[in-house]
């Protein structure tokens, strides 16, 4: 019988105790008798997915989980994000991310606080109005803007530089004065100009006026970070001899999908949050399994966004949802179908007492429906951790699943 492999990667899961939740985290707390099931007759552990020298960000922590060594290939976040909406970098272009946010009204840019970097979850086709109007008025032969998912755009210069000093994410400052964390080089001083300029151009759009009437945020300011160089990863199929997909909202992984010459599987209801339609990603891999693929990387991005917002009692949701919604159905299909492996483990943590991601070791366990072992009771950060089992080079580990 065929062998399939599931990776479920659940980004941002792994959390700290929580004294709202008595004491434990939101994967002790949630309700989730799939993935609880597969633990008791699973390899558990801990996985280092980011080097000390990284940041933890969700591009670094996937490419690890995916196996590959971000220390050799990694040239930065955006590329990967432009290579996914289409766009043919060329060796000299630099990409960055540009989001949409809302910052708050104070006269002097630099005063103003970072209300929201997600400019309260926008829509694509309010964002694809709003990124348009910025291109328009700032767009130039040097600077292309292009739009992508919801607040999440791309910005591209031409023969530009990545020595532009510290860009910092837009969810690492929720709450927080920006002043302090603008980009003093004179590299970024283009960048900087146009994200003031952004501001004056949006503060008043016609989406954002709309949006205010309806109580929603608006999407009054760009913001650049995640700067990088085209991306060259060598293909999945060739470094493991498996085909594989990858099914996500989020262009990130759709990227490295596309540069490691995997499917790039869409899903229509797919949001990146706690209300997108993890069903149809269920379906979605199922689909993909039966059409002869040997890898479904199946990435959620529900719990890292909860946590970003510190919504705790979401947090949970989002894990129980990918659970019963996601893990049930396609558990049951590969049960009928084939033998099968299950890797489950976020990319990173987001712990909800800090709304940002860390560098810590992450929860994992490895089913292997052909092989009972010894595991755990509950598939949580406390039970990985009293396994003993540890793995410190994270790319490592899909070598070690598909053997």
């Amino acid at each position: 019988m065929d062998m399939k492999y599931l990776v479920l990667l659940c980004d941002g899961m792994a959390d700290r105790p929580l004294s709202q939740l008595g004491g434990v985290t939101p994967m002790e707390k949630a309700v989730k008798l799939n993935m609880d099931r597969l633990a008791m007759s699973a390899e558990v552990g801990l996985v280092r997915t980011v080097a000390d020298s990284l940041k933890p960000g969700s591009d670094v922590a996937n490419l690890s989980v995916m196996g590959y060594d971000p220390k050799v290939c990694y040239t930065g976040r955006s590329p990967l994000e432009a290579v996914s909406i289409g766009v043919d970098l060329k060796d000299t272009d630099v990409a960055l991310r540009c989001n949409l946010v809302t910052l708050s009204d104070e006269e002097n840019y630099e005063d103003k606080t970072m209300v929201d970097y997600c400019a309260g979850d926008i829509s694509t086709s309010e964002a694809a109005q709003i990124i348009k109007t910025v291109d328009d008025v700032l767009g130039s032969k040097k600077f292309k803007f292009y739009s992508g998912v919801s607040y999440r755009h791309c910005l591209v210069v031409d023969n530009g530089t990545t020595q532009l000093g510290e860009l910092t994410p837009p969810h690492d400052i929720s709450g927080r004065v920006i002043r302090e964390y603008i980009s003093d080089n004179i590299n970024a001083a283009q960048l900087i100009e146009l994200m003031k300029k952004s501001y004056d151009i949006l503060k008043d759009h016609p989406v954002n006026l709309k949006r205010i009437s309806q109580g929603k945020r608006p999407a009054n300011s760009i913001w650049l970070w995640g700067e990088g160089t085209r991306p060259r990863l060598e293909n999945f199929y060739d470094k493991y001899n498996k085909k594989c997909a990858v099914i996500s909202a989020v262009d990130l992984l759709k990227g490295i999908g596309h540069c490691a010459g995997m499917v790039v599987k869409n899903v229509d209801g797919a949001t990146g949050y706690i209300d997108t339609d993890f069903s149809a990603k269920a379906r979605a891999a199922i689909e993909l399994f039966k059409s002869g693929q040997d890898v479904v990387y199946l990435h959620i991005e529900a719990p890292d966004e909860c946590g970003h917002r510190g919504e705790i009692d979401n947090k949970v949701k989002s894990i129980e949802l990918i659970d019963s919604l996601v893990l049930g159905p396609v558990l049951s299909e590969l049960e009928k179908c084939f033998d099968y492996k299950i890797l489950i483990l976020p990319d990173h943590p987001t712990p909800i007492s800090i709304r940002t991601h860390t560098s810590d070791p992450v929860p994992y366990m490895i089913f292997d429906s052909t092989k009972k072992v010894d595991g755990v009771d509950c598939f949580c950060e406390v039970s990985a951790e009293q396994t003993g089992r540890f793995v410190d080079f994270g790319p490592s580990l899909m070598g070690h699943f598909l053997k």
